[in-house]
C-alpha cells in the first residue's frame, strides 16, 4: 500500500473511533445508551438504516455474486420496500405505543417467558453470524490491498468497533453510520469510474456482459430445488420482513427517532436508498468480470484465482479487493479502504449494542443488581465487551469456510430468522393462539429448521435430504411455526394455559 493510503485509512479510521467516543458524554444512562433519548432526526436514523444494510456482505459480497453468476441475488433487494410498507403500516406504529425498547417483551406477554428467551437466542445467534460474516468481508479486502494477515485485521477490526461503541453508545452508532455510508457510496461511484474509463472501456464490459447473459435476474421456473427468481424472492420477502418488524437493531432505532413521522421517514429513507446502491455494487461485480476476461488481463485473472487459495475464498469474493489493490490511483486506494473498513464497523456496531441491550433488558434484567441505572450501564458495557470477542471469535472460525460470505450469511439467517418470525405472526395474527400451542408449534418448527439447514450435509441419508434450496429454510420455518400454531390451537384452550408474566 502505497504511503498515501495508509495515511489515509489511519486517519479515517481514527476519526471514527475519536468521533464515536465524543458522544460518551451523552450515553451515560440507560435510555441514552440504547435509544439516544428519543432525539434524533428520521434523516439520520434512515442513513443508519441503510449503512446497516450496507455492510461488506454487500461490498464484497454483491460483486462476488455478480462476478460468478448474474444479477439473480439482487431480486434480494427489490423485497426491502415490502418490509419498510409493513413496518411503518403496523410494527413502528406497535412498537413506538408500547414503548419497550426490546422487541420480545411482548412475546412474554403472549406466550410466557419461554418466547421471549427462544427469541433472544435466536436473536443473539443471528447477530454473532452477522458479525463474523462481516469481519471476514473487510478482512478479505483489506487483505488483497494490504497484504495484512486476514486473522490480525480481524482482530483490530473488533476491537476497535467494539471500542466505540462501548463508550458512545447508540448514538455514536447512527452518527457513525451516517458517515460511513456516504464515505461507502462514494467509494462504490469512484471505483465504477475507474472501471469505466479502464482499458478495454466499460461500454466493452457491458456489451460483452450482456451476451453472455451476466444481467439476468434468474430462472422463472417455478423450481423450488435452485436459488431461482422465486426462491430468492420469497426469502427476501420473509427476511426483510423479519428485519423491519421484528429484528432489535431497527427496533431500537425506532425509538431513537424524535417521533412517529419522523422514524417512518427514516424507514423509506433507509430502504429506497440501499435499492440503487446495491445495485451499483453488483454492476460494479460485472464489470469486473469484462475487466478481467478481457485478454489483456489474462495474467491478472490467473493472480486473482491465485488469491483463493490465500484468502481461503471464492475468485469473485477477491474481484473487488484484488482491483483495488493494483488499479486505483494513489489516495483513492486509501479511501475504498477505508470504505471498506467503514461498511463493516456500520453493521458491527450495531449488533453489539443491540445484542448489549436486550442482554440487558431480556435477559439479566431480573438479576442485574439492585436495578440501579449505575448497575444497569456497567452490565450494556459488560456485554457489548463480551459480544465483540464472541463475534471476533465467529469470525476466525469462518475463515475456514470457502463459500461466499453472502451466501454464509444468508442460510446462517434463514435458520435463526424463521423461528423468531413464525413466532411473532403467531401471535398477532391468532389472537386466540394460546402459549401451550405456541410452545408445540416452536418444538416442531425447530426441529423442521435443523432438518432444512442440514439436509443436504454429507453424513445425511439420502432419504432425508430435503429437496428444497436452503434459502427456503425461514420460509419454511416460519410458515410452519405459524401454521401448526394455529392447528394445535383448535384442540387447546386459554384456560389450559398457566398465567404469563411480563
Amino acid at each position: 500500500m502505497p504511503t498515501l493510503d495508509v495515511a489515509i485509512l489511519i486517519l479515517y479510521v481514527t476519526g471514527v473511533v475519536a468521533f464515536g467516543c465524543w458522544f460518551a458524554r451523552r450515553s451515560q444512562t440507560t435510555e441514552e445508551f440504547t435509544a439516544a433519548g428519543g432525539r434524533l432526526p428520521g434523516w439520520a436514523v434512515g442513513l443508519s438504516l441503510f449503512g446497516t444494510y450496507l455492510s461488506s456482505n454487500t461490498f464484497i459480497g454483491n460483486p462476488g455474486k455478480a462476478f460468478s453468476s448474474n444479477w439473480s441475488f439482487f431480486v434480494f433487494s427489490l423485497t426491502i420496500p415490502f418490509g419498510a410498507w409493513a413496518a411503518a403500516k403496523w410494527f413502528l406504529p406497535y412498537y413506538r405505543s408500547t414503548g419497550h425498547i426490546s422487541a420480545y417483551s411482548h412475546l412474554e406477554e403472549r406466550f410466557g417467558r419461554w418466547a421471549r428467551l427462544y427469541a433472544v437466542v435466536c436473536y443473539l445467534l443471528t447477530q454473532v453470524s452477522r458479525t463474523g460474516t462481516i469481519m471476514v468481508g473487510v478482512a478479505i479486502g483489506m487483505h488483497a490491498v494490504t497484504g495484512w494477515d486476514v486473522r490480525t485485521i480481524i482482530i483490530v477490526t473488533g476491537v476497535l468497533v467494539t471500542v466505540y461503541t462501548l463508550v458512545g453508545g447508540i448514538e455514536a452508532v447512527i452518527w457513525t453510520d451516517v458517515a460511513q455510508s456516504l464515505v461507502l457510496s462514494v467509494g462504490a461511484v469512484v471505483v465504477l469510474g475507474v472501471l469505466w474509463f479502464n482499458d478495454p472501456g466499460g461500454g466493452q464490459f457491458i456489451n460483452e456482459a450482456v451476451q453472455a447473459d451476466k444481467f439476468s435476474l434468474g430462472s422463472f421456473a417455478i423450481d423450488l430445488t435452485q436459488p431461482t427468481f422465486w426462491v430468492i424472492l420469497l426469502f427476501g420477502l420473509f427476511i426483510n420482513l423479519t428485519n423491519f418488524g421484528i429484528d432489535q437493531n431497527y427496533i431500537q432505532r425506532y425509538h431513537a427517532a424524535r417521533s412517529m413521522a419522523e422514524a417512518r421517514r427514516s424507514l423509506w429513507l433507509g430502504a429506497i436508498t440501499y435499492i440503487p446502491v446495491s445495485a451499483l455494487f453488483f454492476l460494479i461485480g460485472t464489470m469486473l468480470w469484462g475487466f478481467y476476461h478481457a485478454p489483456q488481463h489474462t495474467s491478472e485473472f490467473a493472480e486473482l484465482e491465485a488469491l483463493r487459495s490465500a484468502t481461503n475464498r471464492p475468485a469473485g469474493d477477491n474481484a473487488l479487493p484484488h482491483f483495488m489493490a493494483n488499479h486505483l490511483p494513489p489516495g483513492v486506494g486509501g479511501l475504498m479502504v477505508a470504505a471498506l473498513f467503514a461498511a463493516a464497523m456500520s453493521t458491527i456496531d450495531t449488533s453489539l449494542n443491540s445484542s448489549a441491550t436486550i442482554t440487558l433488558k431480556d435477559l439479566l434484567s431480573r438479576k442485574a443488581a439492585d436495578g440501579s441505572p449505575r448497575s444497569e450501564m456497567r452490565v450494556l458495557r459488560l456485554a457489548t465487551l463480551f459480544w465483540g470477542f464472541v463475534g471476533t471469535a465467529v469470525a476466525f472460525a469462518l475463515t475456514y469456510d470457502k463459500k461466499n460470505i453472502l451466501d454464509v450469511w444468508w442460510q446462517l439467517s434463514g435458520i435463526f430468522a424463521g423461528g423468531m418470525l413464525g413466532l411473532f405472526l403467531l401471535g398477532q395474527v391468532a389472537r386466540r393462539t394460546t402459549a401451550s400451542a405456541g410452545l408445540v408449534s416452536v418444538l416442531i418448527g425447530v426441529v423442521i429448521i435443523a432438518w432444512m439447514s442440514f439436509a443436504k450435509a454429507e453424513w445425511m441419508p439420502d432419504a432425508l435430504r430435503s429437496p428444497l434450496d436452503n434459502l427456503l429454510t425461514v420460509v419454511v420455518g416460519t410458515l410452519s411455526i405459524l401454521l401448526i400454531g394455529l392447528i394445535v390451537s383448535k384442540f387447546t384452550s386459554r384456560r389450559d394455559d398457566p398465567p404469563s408474566r411480563a
